[in-house]
């Protein structure tokens, strides 16, 4: 049973559980911090395929693989997949999860994509609707950048505040009965707009969302942040995550020692130029289906927050002048 509590809070009364989890990544990915968890590695930036977008396919459809076989299952065995990228259309993942046959929900919340696909198919999972869900998201440096900015080879400098698009992906199966991690609650983002219109600081533009989800949570569910382990943000980088501090500092609450953001954890800063971090879909999708999942299941974590953020904005209206509004969902992960 879901229960609706406060401002857009979900809690499941039966909390769906991911009965299988894993990651794709590039080259560049593979030589940072998290590099041996990954459970692929696509060091051709077109994976074999003939576009950078197809090559993103390609490591959804390998998440999502390798997330099924974990589980014992195969795709007859998925009622429905919740999949999205940040291509236009979600092309990424309507060409990806194609080849799998499973009824199929694009999702698209920017780099928010994961968070919102969990709890999508959490829903479905607690209602019964499905016995079986798969939840995948994917970005790519190349692909990415010639949509939002410049074809590659014009070889643009990148400003200090910039992120760095991660090439990966990350599939969860979200089962009724069987797996280790549940998901325990929900919090459904609403769209913020600070007049942020830098597209090389998404971050700035992100961290309100991420510390109104965040506050709204805690006062729906009655919780602080010290009944959880870690509160994992993604992909708010260098510039997001000062900003988050300071917002929620404001509100009486302190991240100190228990804040990670996905996109300062996937590379590093002081050996690889990435400027403020990590971004993209596949950021937060793989460093949860690595660091956050593999600390659950494996004792490090017992209760966390992860917090996948946002920028709502596309290449036509970042070129119209327009501001980013942004976008933050928070999913309740415990064993």
């Amino acid at each position: 049973m879901v229960k609706r509590i406060g401002a857009g809070t979900l809690v499941f009364e039966n909390m769906p559980r991911i009965r299988g989890f894993a990651s794709a990544a590039g080259k560049m990915e593979s030589e940072g911090p998290l590099g041996s968890l990954f459970d692929k590695i696509i060091y051709d930036s077109r994976g074999g395929a003939e576009t950078y977008e197809e090559a993103e396919s390609r490591l959804q459809q390998e998440a999502a693989l390798l997330a099924m076989e974990k589980s014992g299952l195969h795709s007859a065995d998925i009622d429905y997949v919740f999949a999205g990228d940040l291509l236009n259309q979600c092309v990424g993942s309507s060409f990806g999860m194609m080849v799998y046959g499973i009824p199929f929900l694009g999702q698209y919340g920017a780099c928010s994509t994961m968070a919102q696909a969990l709890a999508m198919g959490a829903v479905f999972t607690e209602s019964g609707a499905a016995n079986n869900a798969l939840c995948v998201t994917s970005s790519h440096f190349c692909a990415a950048e010639r949509q939002y900015r410049f074809p590659m080879e014009y070889g643009e400098v990148r400003t200090p505040t910039a992120q760095w698009t991660v090439t990966g992906a990350g599939a969860c199966v979200l089962s009724q009965s069987s797996g280790d991690v549940k998901i325990k609650a929900a919090a459904v983002g609403k769209i913020t707009d600070m007049q942020i219109t830098d597209s090389n600081n998404m971050g700035a533009a992100m961290a309100p969302a991420a510390a109104d989800t965040i506050m709204r949570f805690l006062r729906d569910t009655g919780t602080s942040l010290q009944d959880y382990d870690r509160v994992f943000t993604g992909d708010l980088g260098l510039v997001g995550s000062e900003i988050l501090h300071e917002l929620l500092s404001k509100e009486g609450v302190n991240l100190n020692g228990r804040h990670n953001d996905c996109g300062l954890l996937i590379f590093d800063n002081a050996t690889q130029d990435v400027h403020a971090g990590g971004s993209g879909c596949g950021c937060c999708a793989s460093v949860l289906c690595t660091e956050i999942l593999s600390g659950l299941c494996g004792g490090k974590y017992k209760n966390v927050l992860f917090i996948a953020t946002g920028a709502l904005l596309s290449a036509t209206t970042a070129q119209q002048g327009k501001s980013i509004p942004s976008i933050a969902h928070l999913i309740n992960l415990t064993v």
